[in-house]
């Protein structure tokens, strides 16, 4: 049996252990007759990597075998984030290949295939590639790796999707943070191509990733925190090892969650800049996106958690935006795949428009929402793989938490359980690869959802 299994995001595998050159042979030769039988010989293929340890070398193999095989291959002439390889996958009908294991620790590396609709993906798409791994495509034509700038195409893009010229006005100092990942030389120059002055940490490759991982979170961002804590009127931003996912740090020095980001430029889309349409979010999502949306008399569609899910619905629905709770968004006019990089800028950008900092659009938020939200998560390990189905199975058979009514069910990704008080709910759900369920809360107090931790804890659903 195969050790290559992909998930929400693409194959992930250890260096060394199981992703190895053999392996990485195995899966392109696999991409290969996936393109081959759906798109015939003369789709080019893209071939694209991050800064993590031997991705370069891992991705020139993928790109060289391809090539033998008969595909005419682009292959990045540098390091390079996913959305920029994604956004290229639709710019030239391409199918691509990104080497990166996004924010795992820096001893993985893994394999995103990206149609050519340039999103996640999906799990009919995975499962076909699974199933050519054992077979041995073999050479149709000569082919030839060609390598390529994929940077100036989506800059234009992007240009054409954020007034970066109103940036430029805004009287707030700029902190980037690096994070040692694919973000530098994307953001950073995107802002000096058009004036915007900024300050930055952090600015360099480090296959390591500092010590730390390259995961866009305060306890990985906490020298960008002090900054801003010690200069006035500053905002930080990083970016996850390949650039898809953001994380923000307001003026206060505060992270700010994803889901207030998603509400607050839903907001600023719909209203400054006249998008309509839907907005997208995931079931482990905040309900603060579904006020905001409602306030604005806008559709929620809610998907199973993983953006492969958001941005199917994207490329059906064309919202104003596709968001998940983990970090990923997009919108209209982009690509169904998340994007930090465009996620930081428009941030910038809403700030601009608004000409106010982010702590008062977050106060603001809540103004217009009319409640806060809080969410945690705990993580449950069960002894074995079978015990996961007929953990979830008691959990959608309750009528209550404790003494707390559910009014409401939900079974898209697990089972999602909407709570008499409007405000709260529990969400429980498989991990996927290992025999942990992941167990989310939301309520409108902290002190709610410690009791519902504890109800949980005590109940005899485990």
């Amino acid at each position: 049996m195969s050790s290559i299994k992909f998930g929400t995001d693409g194959w992930r595998a250890v260096l060394g252990k199981d992703f190895t050159k053999e392996n990485v042979i195995k899966v392109s030769k696999a991409v290969g007759k996936y393109v081959y039988d759906n798109f015939g010989k003369d789709k080019l293929i893209i071939v694209g990597y991050d800064p993590r340890n031997m991705a370069d070398e891992f991705s020139k193999i993928s790109a060289e075998v391809l090539a033998e095989l008969g595909f005419e291959v682009l292959y990045s002439d540098k390091i390079l984030p996913t959305p920029v390889l994604a956004y290229n996958a639709k710019h030239l009908n391409a199918c691509a290949l990104m080497f990166t294991a996004s924010h795992n620790p820096p001893e993985y590396l893994g394999i995103k295939f990206i149609p050519d609709y340039a999103g996640p993906a999906t799990s009919d798409i995975t499962d076909e590639i699974v199933s050519n791994l054992e077979i041995d495509f073999k050479k149709f034509a000569d082919g030839a790796v060609e390598k390529y700038d994929f940077s100036k195409d989506y800059f234009t893009h992007i240009e054409s999707l954020i007034n970066i010229e109103k940036i430029r006005a805004l009287d707030t100092n700029i902190i980037f943070d690096g994070l040692y990942s694919a973000s530098i030389g994307y953001f950073d120059k995107l802002l000096d191509m058009h004036k915007v002055k900024f300050d930055s940490i952090h600015m360099f490759y480090d296959k390591n990733f500092g010590g730390g991982m390259p995961e866009p979170k305060p306890k990985y961002m906490k020298e960008l925190i002090e900054r801003i804590k010690k200069s006035q009127n500053s905002v930080g931003f990083a970016n996850d090892g390949d650039a898809d996912r953001f994380g923000v740090i307001n003026e206060n020095g505060e992270y700010v969650t994803p889901n207030e980001i998603i509400s607050m430029l839903l907001i600023h889309l719909r209203n400054n800049k006249g998008f309509n349409g839907s907005v997208i979010k995931t079931v482990g999502a905040s309900l603060l996106i579904d006020k905001a949306a409602q306030k604005l008399g806008v559709e929620v569609i809610e998907t199973a958690v993983g953006f492969k899910h958001v941005g199917e619905a994207m490329r059906k629905y064309n919202p104003i935006i596709g968001g998940e709770e983990s970090g990923g968004l997009s919108i209209q006019g982009h690509i169904p795949e998340k994007d930090g990089i465009l996620a930081n800028l428009l941030i910038l950008e809403m700030m601009a428009y608004y000409q106010k900092s982010l702590v008062e659009l977050q106060k603001e938020l809540y103004e217009f929402v009319g409640c806060r939200f809080y969410n945690d998560r705990i993580d449950k390990r069960l002894e074995n793989q079978s015990m996961v189905k007929p953990v979830i199975e008691r959990f959608k058979n309750l009528s209550k938490i404790g003494d707390i009514s559910i009014i409401k069910k939900d079974f898209k990704d697990g089972a999602k359980l909407y709570l008499e008080d409007n405000t709260s709910w529990i969400l429980i759900r498989p991990s996927g690869t290992e025999p942990l369920l992941r167990i989310y809360f939301e309520s409108d107090s902290e002190k709610k959802i410690d009791n519902l931790k504890t109800i949980i804890a005590g109940c005899n659903i485990f």
